[in-house]
This record gives C-alpha cells, sequence and structure tokens, in this order.
C-alpha cells in the first residue's frame, strides 16, 4: 500500500514537473519567441518560421518583409552565436524604419531622381533616400507581409502579389521568394517574379552580419574577400557615375582578404567619403556562375564565415556606416555604427537610367529569377 502511495506521488511530481516545462513560450535557440512574431498587418497575418538542419544550425523567417530574424550556429569553441542583426518582435519592425534581413524589392539600392523611363513612359517613383528612392520606396516589400507556406523542416516559401502602381512601379507582378536550410550550412535563397506589364525589377537579401555573435562590436576586424577588379563609383548622392573603375591600387580592393576597418576611414579617397566608408556596388569577376565564390567574410574571434555565392552581376558592401545607436535590436542592444556588414547580391545601382549597366528590364512572359547563397562555415 505505501508502496503504490509513493509511485503516485513520484508520478504527480513528474507530471507535474513536465506541466511546469510547458507553461512558459517555447523559445527558438537563438532566444525569439514565436508568438511575439504573430500580429495581423494590411488584414494579413504575420508568423515567424524556423529551419533547421542535422548540424544543429537554426534560420529564423518572418514574412514581414521576407525577414531573416536570426542565425544561428555553433563557433569554434561550439558556443552557439546568432549572427545578424534584427528585432526580436513584429512591433520592432513596424515602429523603426529597417532593412533589417529584409526581401527587398521591387528595386534594391537607388534610383536616382525618384524616376526612371522606359518605353518613352516617365515613372514618377516615392523619393526616400534625399530625391532618390531607395529599395524600392518608403513601402518597399520590406514592409509588406508575403503569404508564407512552410514546406519542410529546411524550407520556407514566401508569395506576394504586388498590384500595378505598387510605390508606382509598373506591372502587377507575382514574386516567389524560397529559403532553404542546406545541410551543408547554406541558406540558399531563390527569387523568381513575373508580370503582365513591362517592369524592372532588382531583388536582394538585407542581411546584417556580425559574425562574432556580439552586436556590441565592430565590424573593424570581419576580414573581407571580394572576388571583383571593379567597381561602380558614386557621387555625393551615392548614385553611380556610369563607369566601372579599377580597385587596384584603392581602399576598394578586396581581392586579397583583408579586415575592413583597414582602409574604411581613408577619407583622402574621394569614395570613401562620399560613401562615409563602403557604400558601393563591386563588379563581380564570377560572370552569373553561381558555382564561383563571389565574396568571403570572416571573424577571427569565433571562426565564423560567411561565403556568397550568386548569379547576379554585382555585389553591394554595405558597412553598417549609418547605424547611430538610435535602434536597439534583440536582447536590447544598440545597434552602433558599423556594428555589422551587409552583402547584397544585386544588378547595379540606378540600372534603370544607367543604358551601359545589365537590364534589369523584366517584360511580360519572361521570368525574373535571381540567387543568392550564404554559406557558413567555422574556421
Amino acid at each position: 500500500m505505501k508502496k503504490s502511495i509513493i509511485l503516485a506521488g513520484m508520478m504527480a511530481l513528474s507530471m507535474s514537473a513536465c506541466n511546469n516545462q510547458t507553461t512558459g513560450p517555447k523559445l527558438t535557440q537563438s532566444g525569439l519567441d514565436p508568438q511575439k512574431f504573430e500580429t495581423t498587418i494590411d488584414g494579413k497575418q504575420t508568423h515567424l518560421y524556423t529551419l533547421t538542419n542535422k548540424q544543429g544550425m537554426e534560420v529564423c523567417i518572418t514574412n514581414f518583409g521576407g525577414r531573416i530574424v536570426s542565425v544561428n550556429l555553433n563557433d569554434k569553441n561550439g558556443t552557439p552565436r546568432d549572427v545578424v542583426l534584427a528585432f526580436d518582435n513584429i512591433a520592432d519592425y513596424q515602429n523603426n524604419a529597417s532593412d533589417f534581413g529584409a526581401s527587398i524589392g521591387r528595386y534594391a539600392n537607388r534610383i536616382a531622381g525618384a524616376k526612371f523611363v522606359l518605353d518613352e513612359t516617365t515613372y514618377e517613383l516615392l523619393a526616400n533616400d534625399g530625391d532618390n528612392c531607395l529599395h524600392g520606396g518608403p513601402k518597399g516589400w520590406q514592409y509588406k507581409v508575403f503569404d508564407g507556406k512552410q514546406l519542410s523542416d529546411n524550407q520556407v516559401q514566401l508569395s506576394l502579389d504586388s498590384p500595378d502602381g505598387d510605390m508606382n512601379f509598373p506591372g502587377n507582378v507575382k514574386v516567389k521568394v524560397t529559403f532553404t536550410l542546406t545541410e551543408d550550412n547554406a541558406i540558399d535563397i531563390q527569387y523568381s517574379a513575373t508580370t503582365d506589364k513591362k517592369t524592372v525589377i532588382n531583388m536582394t537579401n538585407h542581411s546584417y552580419f556580425n559574425l562574432s555573435g556580439d552586436p556590441t562590436k565592430d565590424n573593424s576586424d570581419h576580414v573581407l574577400f571580394v572576388n571583383a577588379d571593379n567597381y561602380t563609383p558614386v557621387n555625393a548622392k551615392l548614385i553611380p557615375l556610369g563607369t566601372i573603375e579599377s580597385v587596384k591600387g584603392t581602399p576598394m580592393d578586396f581581392t586579397t582578404p583583408k579586415p575592413i576597418g583597414q582602409d574604411i576611414n581613408k577619407t583622402d579617397f574621394e569614395q570613401i567619403k562620399l560613401g562615409n566608408g563602403f557604400d558601393h556596388n563591386w563588379v563581380l569577376n564570377t560572370n552569373g556562375d553561381i558555382s564561383k565564390l563571389a565574396a568571403k567574410a570572416t571573424c577571427p574571434s569565433t571562426g565564423i564565415s560567411v561565403s556568397v555565392y550568386t548569379n547576379e552581376p554585382g555585389i553591394q558592401v554595405y558597412a553598417g556606416n549609418f547605424l547611430n545607436g538610435s535602434v536597439k535590436g534583440k536582447h536590447g542592444i544598440a545597434y552602433n555604427k558599423r556594428t555589422a556588414v551587409c552583402l547584397e547580391t544585386q544588378h547595379y545601382p540606378d540600372s534603370p537610367n544607367q543604358p551601359s549597366f545589365p537590364s534589369v528590364v523584366l517584360e511580360p512572359g519572361q521570368t525574373y529569377n535571381s540567387e543568392c547563397i550564404f554559406k557558413f562555415s567555422v574556421e
């Protein structure tokens, strides 16, 4: 009898313990609470999607703006590190204009004077960067709610219907963004889009990488390689001049890996002064071959690297020059100047106004296809 009472008591305690474990929110590996990503914006529901692989890597994505919210993997000492800047709730994304981790569209980067001409029709866009249109305008796709579908533990697909006249761009455009976390720790991002009217399109992912996993530290020690002999210099408004110039003998040369901080303050070089550091488009040597390495960044303290592969002709290296500590991200940490680096695969900025640049025109009956792979490793 006593034995039965003891066993019953032990079972009750065990059940109580199990219940206590499930009363709190179930967090992701990086400490995100999925419930804080549940809300309704413009009549559509937002969510947090979690991708995992057998290596133990985790990537979290929200359908608000098609954003990467966290990238969690172990460093060279086996310590988990979350290596992207972001917010840990939807409210902060709504209340703070940002491109953190976003799927940018319709047009990544700048369009001069917020206008372009297509088939003799001038399209007046909405200026949100001085008199330029930046990243699709004040309500580009990074502020839209995509329709999300988790296809498997390691894949999510987001889709969006962008109506004719969206931010004054022409054409009804249907876009899909598919994120796949591979078993070799790569985030494979594939974009596709169709239109019913001639338009322009240029998409990218705007993740801010801090490979130390500690955003209180800046990016100056991150060692960067860019597979590009040339870049597109800009004017004072950060619009390309239309020329392609050699990086050789300039601070823009990353053909031999070097720390980002090595030359970033050399303002005697005009392009550094104009960009307040690095905020330029590099002309890749890869010729659209996604098997060739486009760029690579490495943090010496953690050993974490991200290698970039793409079928795009260019990559924008933005070193977080305009972060200023006014925005607090995950865990309440203020994001100060140059606390991360963005590696944005793309067609060149202002291409709709630059006939000598590769075309960004999408015609009815065609499908826009772009791919970017962020492959992580530990060295």
